[in-house]
């Protein structure tokens, strides 16, 4: 049996670039909850109750997607697409209390659209494989 295609391999290795961004994110919203963030209200017990909420659920949720992504865990896009879709709500949605940070947005639009292109490729390369077994 062959090895995983270039599709596959460029696959699990998108997870891994995407699982240190979601680190990476996690960990911004730590430093703003314990405090390490210059700026107004940038420490838990100063933030507003929208802010806490968020800054909560987004800080357990991106390393919890780090770690199912790096694992190439069928649940670690799920739980990426949950904090994108939360912070794409809070960006678009709230500007108002949260501000406008379209430039996060976009890159989370820009990871599920290169999401999408790979899978399609996988898709399209099993489904020549198997018309060739035929």
């Amino acid at each position: 049996m062959p090895g995983p295609s270039t599709a596959e391999l460029t696959f699990y290795w998108f997870h891994r670039a995407i699982a240190a961004y979601c680190l990476m994110f996690g960990v911004l919203y730590w430093i703003r909850l314990i405090g390490f963030y210059e700026g107004p209200s940038w420490r838990f017990d100063l933030m507003p109750a929208y802010w806490q909420v968020a800054a909560v659920t987004l800080a357990a949720l991106f390393p919890f997607a780090a770690i199912g992504l790096w694992m190439l865990a069928s649940w670690g896009p799920v739980v990426w697409f949950i904090c994108a879709a939360t912070e794409a709500v809070m960006y678009v949605g709230f500007p108002e209390l949260f501000g406008e940070k379209l430039l996060i947005v976009v890159s989370h639009l820009c990871v599920a659209l290169v999401y999408a292109a790979i899978r399609l490729a996988i898709y399209f390369e099993r489904r020549a494989e198997e018309r060739q077994a035929v």
